[in-house]
């Protein structure tokens, strides 16, 4: 897919508050027959309908006049009244909450998970409110592409069925493979070879080729102005070193920023394990001897940038980022974003060499139905839907139309998975010109399988702009293999009673944050990991360890074909 799309931030996702007595008042809206179990009305063709429809609607994009917007309307005989938010995920999800509470809600839903998204807790919740329609007798009725994909794709079937059987929103599918091992760090190649070193395969190899790079001048510009190793708040820099020691599931995804594992079946966490504890003391001699960057944890995304793309000399020898792109422009003038390569997992001192997997779609749902459609209404917005599970409709949707924003692969063209066949191919889009308002981008991106996502037509020169996906596939197999299966929580299709979610995200919030926070303490030294590690562990337990991971065993046990 498209360097856009795979750079985009997914926004956390986080339940919304009870709405009992605003929605009990207004639920009333178009009635439903799915929500009630009635048989849906046999439909052929196409009637006319008026979908109010809300979603997240991005600077360079028009949903009224998007050429895909037409093509929906004219195929589904749909007209579109649209309520947008923007992709600023606060923003967009108290605008979402909003609509709910007055009762003021659409028809239907169509969301962006890295924006904002609902999640299964809400989905439960507002279905006990009568406000969320069932999907299982429209899909079985009208959308056989979305049948098809659900019987084929059993992790996503897993995640989009409620306890109860029932289906109350449709999460998107997106099997990227590049996204589902986050945990990476891409080192100066070009640094390397001018020192004479090689690639570093363990942590103490790394401690030597990072004080090479402060100390020997790899810029050649005769000052100390190297950075050794970067990262920012949102490309987290401890899961990469920590996979040395232990196991550390923790991605830069917005939505598993836990330490959460299975320990023989039973659901546990790491922050408090001896192997966590040699992590941090690894780091801790780092950032000692200046190796780490001091703004690492704390800047943002366009202070590392800047240190990147940093005028004159390149400064910044590594980083922990998901893709290099985060901190260095592509196809920059001076050919810089070509000098960076992804290191393999390190090795620790006992051996171990992990990296964290991060399944790549996120739990809840983007497509939801409300009880404000009529059956007729609900039918059509899933016969658009299921239009889009198809390839002409996830590539006219995403890409826009064909000849604008995508064409049919060229003789000698490769997919991205050589042992595919490319199917399409996208246009690049010039500089300075405007925007081209053709496709729906991520909202449309629902059945994105392996296949389909790999079978893209990619450039093989993995250094050009036009090879930067091929890159980031390459790079990412160095990767898998790395994660240690057994210990994999599996956060996404675990669905939690309504009745804890809210004591449960009060216990989460509160532990990983704390995780979070002595971690930093003890990298930077502000706490001493001899002196202080005995008290940290005993306030996890005082902030209730315990019952937290009693209330993800039971949730976890419930999950049925594990």
């Amino acid at each position: 897919m498209s360097v856009k799309l795979s750079r985009k931030r997914r926004a956390a996702i986080a339940g919304i508050s009870l709405l009992a007595l605003a929605l009990a008042a207004c639920s009333g809206g178009g009635g439903s027959n799915a929500a009630e179990g009635k048989p849906l009305p046999t439909i052929t063709g196409n009637p006319a309908v008026t979908l109010n429809v809300f979603a997240p609607q991005s600077a360079d994009t028009n949903l009224a006049t998007n050429d895909f917007t037409k093509l929906i309307q004219q195929k589904f005989n749909i007209t579109i009244k649209w309520q947008t938010t923007t992709f600023d995920g606060g923003p967009a999800k108290e605008k979402r909450q909003i609509s709910l509470a007055s009762g003021d809600y659409p028809d239907l839903y169509l969301l962006i998970p890295w924006v904002d998204q609902f999640s299964q807790t809400d989905l439960q919740k507002l279905s006990t409110q009568g406000v969320v329609v069932p999907l299982n007798q429209l899909i079985d009725q009208y959308a056989p592409n979305i049948k098809k994909a659900l019987d084929a794709t059993p992790e996503w079937k897993a995640m989009a069925t409620a306890p109860d059987g029932k289906i109350y929103g449709l999460p998107q599918w997106v099997d990227c493979f590049h996204c589902s091992y986050q945990d990476k760090l891409w080192m100066n190649s070009a640094w390397l070879k001018k020192l004479g070193l090689q690639q570093p395969k363990t942590t103490e190899d790394m401690r030597k080729v990072l004080e090479a790079f402060k100390t020997q001048d790899p810029n050649g510009n005769g000052k100390a102005d190297e950075i050794p190793l970067s990262a920012d708040v949102r490309d987290f820099l401890i899961p990469y070193f920590m996979n040395a020691f232990i196991y550390d599931p923790q991605g830069s995804s917005g939505y598993n920023n836990s330490a959460l594992v299975l320990n023989n079946g039973k659901v546990d966490i790491q922050a408090n394990k001896d192997g966590w504890r040699e992590g941090l003391k690894y780091l801790n001699s780092l950032y000692k001897e200046g190796l780490i960057d001091k703004g690492a944890f704390t800047q943002n995304g366009d202070a590392l940038s800047q240190q990147g793309n940093h005028a004159g000399s390149v400064i910044l020898g590594s980083a922990t980022v998901l893709h290099p792109g985060i901190f260095v422009n592509t196809g920059s003038a001076d050919g810089r974003d070509k000098q960076y390569d992804a290191v393999p997992p390190l090795t620790g001192p006992e051996g171990k060499s992990y990296t964290g997997y991060n399944f790549p779609s996120a739990p809840g749902a983007t497509f939801v139905l409300t009880s404000k459609a009529t059956p007729e209404k609900q039918i059509a917005a899933i016969k658009m839907l299921d239009y889009i599970f198809t390839d002409p409709g996830q590539i006219n949707g995403q890409f826009g139309m064909e000849g604008k924003g995508w064409t049919k692969p060229a003789a000698g063209d490769v997919a991205l998975d050589k042992s595919l066949k490319p199917t399409f191919k996208q246009i690049p889009q010039k500089p300075g010109t405007a925007p081209r308002n053709s496709g729906w981008g991520a909202m449309a991106q629902y059945n994105n399988t392996a296949t389909f996502r790999n079978s893209e037509a990619i450039g093989t020169d993995i250094y050009s702009q036009a090879g930067y996906e091929r890159k980031l596939y390459e790079a990412t197999k160095l990767y898998a293999g790395h994660e240690d299966k057994a210990e994999i929580y599996p956060f996404w299709k675990v669905w939690i009673d309504p009745s804890l979610a809210s004591e449960l995200a009060t216990l989460q919030t509160n532990i990983d944050s704390y995780v979070q926070q002595n971690a930093l303490q003890f990298i930077t030294g502000s706490k001493n990991l001899d002196t202080d590690w005995d008290s940290y562990v005993k306030g996890l337990d005082g902030l209730g360890l315990k019952r937290y991971l009693e209330i993800q065993q039971g949730a976890y046990d419930k999950i049925p074909n594990k």
